[in-house]
């Protein structure tokens, strides 16, 4: 049974029944296998990336580290969101109080924008590295980086905090169902039967301001290490400064594309089933979580040769067991 709260004779919502796909009706359940499968994909290829970093002392540095961050991001993030995905698409367990659909909401917006500041972050510790390498050491210090990450985790909680907060003064009483994979937010106002214009100018108005922001602040610290970049006397040191970059500016690319397809995609292709939003609503959310790893596993030089070293490693242990002879066994007597 839904909940309701009475106030002032104002109906409300206090539960709803999260209804992912709902044009598969009871199939539902087929969805189960693949989206766990991808699931269990990211969390491996993040959390092998992450611990070839911790491991090794030689990637204790601010870069490396910045990436074990961007990557463990993206393993809250997945989780933020499919676990609970996947249980909606059980009848039994497919009711969220409105407190938690508040918080998923929150953890999932705050994660996204999260890591867009780490990039951010990421960006300038490039800049630094590529355009004063002979003062890097002494400017990018543990306490700078530390200091940069706390506060583009309060950076992001002051520009989610704001539209979660609007969004919990809401009143919900056209319906108790989300036709989402999660809390959503528009698709959480939709459910509204007040006046959401305060929520809808705020949203999109935090949206556009934080992307417009982002992006001049990488396209200027990006076209100063590339041209700093091209400066550099040494061929070598010049392709790995570009190649690293390459990286960077790969991940930048699929996460705001990811991120702007998403919000472009609700809002122009009104048309399409509720089903294609939602699969698309979860491509765009997941794809940079899966490609990630990828990108930074395999164009980060000094961490493929420690993923490959690793592998070599298991390999020849993995032979070696196979190789030792079996114990001898002591015939019984007939």
């Amino acid at each position: 049974m839904s909940s309701w709260t009475n106030g002032s004779s104002n109906l409300s919502y206090t539960s709803f029944v999260l209804l992912g796909f709902p044009g598969l009706k009871e199939s539902r359940a087929l969805l189960v296998l693949p989206f766990l499968s991808i699931y269990l994909v990211i969390v491996s290829a993040n959390a092998l990336v992450i611990h070839t970093v911790v491991a090794q002392r030689s990637l204790h540095q601010p870069m490396y580290l910045l990436i074990a961050l961007l990557l463990a991001v993206n393993i809250c993030a997945a989780t933020t969101v499919v676990p609970a995905m996947l249980l909606s698409f059980s009848s039994r367990f497919s009711r969220i109080s409105l407190a938690r659909c508040l918080v998923q909401m929150f953890c999932i917006y705050f994660l996204i924008v999260f890591d867009c500041n780490i990039l951010l972050v990421m960006a300038l510790d490039r800049y630094v590295a590529i355009c004063y390498p002979l003062r890097y050491p002494e400017i990018v210090t543990g306490q700078l980086l530390t200091g940069l990450v706390g506060a583009a985790a309060a950076r992001s909680t002051c520009i989610v905090a704001p539209v979660v907060a609007l969004a919990s003064r809401v009143r919900f009483c056209r319906s108790d169902v989300i036709h989402h994979l999660a809390c959503e937010h528009m698709a959480l106002m939709k459910l509204s039967c007040g006046d959401i214009s305060l929520n809808k100018t705020v949203g999109l108005t935090v949206r556009i301001f934080n992307r417009v922001l982002d992006m001049l602040l990488l396209g200027a610290s990006y076209s100063r290490i590339i041209h700093a970049a091209f400066r550099i006397s040494s061929g070598r040191a010049r392709s790995k400064a570009l190649n690293t970059c390459g990286s960077h500016l790969l991940v930048i690319f699929t996460v705001y594309a990811s991120t702007m397809s998403s919000s472009i995609v609700y809002r122009v292709a009104r048309t399409a089933s509720q089903d294609v939003h939602n699969l698309l609503s979860a491509f765009c959310l997941l794809l940079p979580c899966l490609l990630n790893p990828i990108i930074y596993g395999a164009r980060t030089k000094e961490i493929r040769q420690h993923l490959a070293t690793a592998f070599q490693r298991a390999q020849h242990q993995v032979s070696s067991e196979k190789l030792q002879p079996l114990p001898s066994h002591r015939e019984l007597p007939a």
